[in-house]
């Protein structure tokens, strides 16, 4: 019996991942074992896809069909997670799970975020909104952690550079 929660990889049929988990949480309700089992995640990414007129939003699964547990490993605990309907069981050897560092957990990056554009450095782009609506530009520069764009536009016979948001300019094909 650990002293320490650790993290956990369990291996789950592929698409049983979210129910899973929500029988994982229900179970340690019932079972009145929060204190044993801390913490259930999926890792996940947020990927945002920007086509022409529209903007989406989507998760998706970084590992499907695995899912990850903070717990203190016993043998009721193990019992638990083990017996749930959709887990084929931990990761690690024959019947001894092997737990994850802190550090590898922050390393596999859990919630990460990634854009998807449709347009890329040197792509000709019409301006769509704000006092630039309707010029056309070349992208010079693009700022994914600020979801920002600099623009080269040009006016009144001058190249400017202007800083723009994703969705203030959209491609043209």
């Amino acid at each position: 019996m650990s002293d320490e929660a650790q993290w956990y990889v369990v291996h789950t049929y592929s698409g049983y991942e979210n129910a899973v988990a929500a029988t994982i949480e229900k179970a340690a309700e019932n079972r009145k074992m929060q204190d044993q089992i801390l913490e259930v995640k999926i890792p996940t990414e947020t990927v945002t896809e920007i086509h022409e007129t529209t903007t989406k939003t989507v998760e998706r699964k970084t590992f499907p069909g695995y899912v990850l547990i903070k717990m203190h490993m016993n043998d009721v605990s193990w019992h638990l997670v083990r017996n749930v309907r959709g887990v084929t069981g931990f990761v690690g050897s024959a019947n001894k799970a092997i737990p994850l560092s802190e550090e590898e957990i922050i390393n596999l990056g859990i919630e990460r975020h990634e854009i998807v554009v449709g347009f890329e450095v040197g792509s000709t782009v019409k301006v769509v909104d704000g006092p630039l609506d309707g010029f056309l530009g070349t992208v010079e520069e693009i700022e994914f952690d600020k979801s920002r764009v600099r623009v080269i536009v040009s006016m009144f016979g001058r190249e400017t550079p202007v800083d723009l948001d994703f969705d203030q300019i959209e491609p043209i094909e």
